[in-house]
This record gives C-alpha cells, sequence and structure tokens, in this order.
C-alpha cells in the first residue's frame, strides 16, 4: 500500500483558490442532493486545555471521496505562536478501503473552509461588491480573506480585531500577498462601525460568543458569511440580522440548527425558526431554490462546516497531486 503524503506547499503547488471554491460548490450540491453520507462531526471537549478534538468523516460515492479529518480547535495556542485549529486529514481509496493519502488538514480546513465563504459570495452577494468588511485575523483569515477576492471586485477590504495590532499587522501582510495581485486596499479597522460601514460584503471568523457587530448597521443589499460559529454557546453574528435578513442560507441544515449559536440562540429565544432558513447553498447551485433576486436584499449565509467538504476537497487535491508527481510516499 502507498500512501501520498501532502504538506502545505505540495496542497498549494497544485490547488489554487478558485479550484477550492468549485469543489466546495461540487460538495455541498452533492450533499443537498443526497448522494453523500455525512454524519454529524464527533466533538470531544479537551477541558484540561480549554480545546476541542472533532472528527469528520463522510463518504461521497460521485466524487470518489471517502475518509476522516481530525481537527482541534485550542484557541490559546495563538498565544505559542501556534495555528488554533491543528488538523490532519486521512483520505480512503472508496474502492479499496485502504489510505490513500495523509495531508495537512490544517490548510485543508482554511482553504475549504474560505472556499466556502468564497461560493456563497460567488453565488449571493451583489455582482458589483467593492467593500469588504473582514472580522478576525486567526488561522483560517488570510483564505477568507483571498476567497471574497477571488468571486468578486473587491476595491477596499477593512480588518477589524479585538487587538488592533493584530489588525493592523494582517492588515500589513495581507497587502503585501494580495494588494497587487487584486488591486485591492487593505487597511485596518478602529470599531466595528467603521468596518460595517458602506461593506458590501461581511465576513466573520473569530471565536466570539456575542455579537462581533450591529446587525442594525448593515446596508440594503448587504451579504453576510458566518463562518466561526460552530457550537451552540458560540454567536458571533446579532440576532437582530438573523431575524431580519431576507434570506437566510446553511451549508447544510443538519449542521447549522444542531451546532451554531448564531442560529440555535435565535431558535430557543423563540424569536426565530428553522423553517424560516430559505435553503442550504447546494440548493442553490442546483437552481432547487433562489438565490438573490434584488440587489436590496440582505443576504446572510451561515456555514459550520461539513466533513462533505473536506472529503471532496481532499480528493480533488490528491488527483490533482497524483497526476503532477507531487508529494512524499510512504509504503506500507
Amino acid at each position: 500500500m502507498k500512501i501520498v503524503v501532502l504538506n502545505e506547499a505540495d496542497m498549494r503547488r497544485v490547488f489554487t483558490m478558485k479550484d477550492a471554491v468549485q469543489a466546495d460548490k461540487d460538495a455541498l450540491k452533492l450533499y443537498s442532493e443526497g448522494k453523500s453520507n455525512i454524519p454529524l462531526r464527533a466533538n470531544l471537549d479537551v477541558p484540561e486545555y480549554e480545546g476541542q478534538s472533532l472528527y469528520m468523516y463522510g463518504y461521497a460515492a460521485p466524487a470518489h471521496a471517502l475518509g476522516v479529518k481530525i481537527v482541534s480547535v485550542y484557541p490559546k495556542n495563538i498565544e505559542k505562536g501556534l495555528t488554533s485549529v491543528p488538523a490532519t486529514m486521512v483520505l480512503v481509496n472508496s474502492e479499496t478501503g485502504e489510505v490513500c493519502s495523509i495531508m495537512d488538514g490544517t490548510f485543508l480546513t482554511r482553504i475549504r473552509t474560505g472556499a466556502v465563504s468564497g461560493a456563497a459570495t460567488d453565488e449571493l452577494a451583489r455582482k458589483d461588491s467593492k467593500v469588504f468588511a473582514l472580522f478576525g485575523t486567526g488561522g483560517q483569515a488570510e483564505t477568507q480573506l483571498e476567497a471574497v477576492l477571488t468571486v468578486r471586485p473587491i476595491e477596499l477590504v477593512k480588518v477589524f480585531d479585538i487587538s488592533m495590532e493584530r489588525a493592523e499587522a494582517f492588515a500589513q501582510r495581507m497587502t503585501e500577498q494580495f494588494g497587487k495581485k487584486f488591486g485591492v486596499k487593505i487597511i485596518a479597522a478602529a470599531s466595528s462601525e467603521e468596518a460595517v460601514e458602506d461593506a458590501d460584503i461581511i465576513t466573520t471568523v473569530t471565536t466570539a460568543k456575542k455579537a462581533v457587530f450591529d446587525g442594525k448597521l448593515v446596508k440594503r443589499g448587504a451579504h453576510i458569511n458566518g463562518v466561526g460559529s460552530y457550537t451552540p454557546d458560540m454567536a458571533e453574528i446579532d440576532e437582530y440580522l438573523v431575524i431580519n435578513a431576507d434570506k437566510v442560507y446553511v451549508d447544510t441544515r443538519d449542521g447549522a440548527v444542531n451546532e451554531s449559536g448564531d442560529l440555535i440562540q435565535p431558535i430557543k429565544k423563540g424569536v426565530f425558526s428553522a423553517d424560516r432558513i430559505t435553503g442550504e447553498l447546494g440548493e442553490v447551485i442546483s437552481g432547487k431554490v433562489p438565490g438573490r433576486v434584488s440587489d436590496s436584499e440582505i443576504t446572510f449565509f451561515e456555514t459550520t462546516g461539513s466533513a462533505v467538504l473536506d472529503i471532496v476537497t481532499a480528493q480533488r487535491i490528491y488527483e490533482c497531486a497524483v497526476s503532477q508527481g507531487i508529494g512524499g510516499i510512504i509504503e506500507m
């Protein structure tokens, strides 16, 4: 048995953000069409270190994608100079059941999570969106930024973080990385209000347990991506926005109503209900439910993440790597 080992550099060589956005669209379409088997992730608390260990597994037959991602969330890792979301992806050959690849799950998480916001933005945001507000500067913020820049002609990005120092450092680093490539200006916002002002697209990717901006300040026609809330007690989106958005979309209904505090908390309060969810993004992609129909609509997309994104994206990366002869080999 030969196992292809792929690190971040290998994955970057063979796979672009544009590829990832398409992979996520295909994955969510398969999910919404009932062509995948994706149980809810197993989530183990590690209270001694304020961490969590999650196991995300699934099978999508049309994509020949089978595997499990082991991902942990340790917010305090940032204080140690480590990623707060370390992960490893184990890909399995769906024909033989043998492990065929082990790859950097941290980078996989970042690119597929950024790409799902990119996919939602591509399907739901106004085509002429120019101003982007990004909340959070952690390990997943870079790909969130890259994904939106990939699908919309953004001219100004305003970055907000509870640490102004981190926001400024991130803005400078991203300017060096993406400024010239996308012709975009990236700045740190001094307040959440400044970040949201005139924003056509807003993405939140934080570990916050309360709203990171005032939903009443969101302008008509804006699109919002809620990314960071993956447990019932995490809620970075103002419930006012959830209640008053013209349309609410999710990556998976199962995940969103069982895992995201952004939706669970207003549902428990009785101010929102699951039947008000317009549809899954995969249903929009397949044409089953409508997307944006006017430039004045406020659209909100909630993603908690799903193993279907991991396994389909990982399989695409693996196939690209094999075709190009990239990666190390372990023989068992």
